[in-house]
């Protein structure tokens, strides 16, 4: 009988192991943790590659120029106030994003077992 597992998107939104859901994934803000405090996973199966980065560039992107967008409709403000406006939101949100998008990637690894391609 397996083992019960934590729900991957349970776990990767809190930033906690794929199997247990309890201990921390990460040692720093993006530097995986060598295990599980908890309930000793080795964390050497992790790898989200890109993955994170090329979502949360679509969905910050889709955020901020749509809004960029209904600003400008709405105000015609000056170039120097969409500046100060969309990149730091853009930063801010991407930073926001990143740490549960990682984390989720690796729970859903996990989840599926996905090892790198092998023949």
């Amino acid at each position: 009988m397996s083992e019960p597992q934590a729900s991957p998107f349970a776990a990767g939104l809190k930033c906690r192991c794929p199997r247990c859901g309890e201990g921390d994934l990460y040692a720093g803000y993006l530097k995986l943790a060598d295990r599980c405090q908890s309930c000793g996973l080795d964390y050497d199966f992790a790898d989200a590659g890109d993955g994170p980065a090329i979502f949360i560039m679509l969905i910050v992107g889709f955020i901020v120029v749509g809004m960029a967008l209904i600003v400008e409709v709405a105000f015609s403000p000056a170039i120097w106030v969409h500046l100060i406006l969309w990149i730091p939101a853009a930063v801010l949100l991407s930073l926001w994003l990143l740490r549960p998008f990682k984390a989720t990637m690796i729970a859903l690894q996990f989840a599926n077992d996905a090892r790198e391609g092998r023949r």
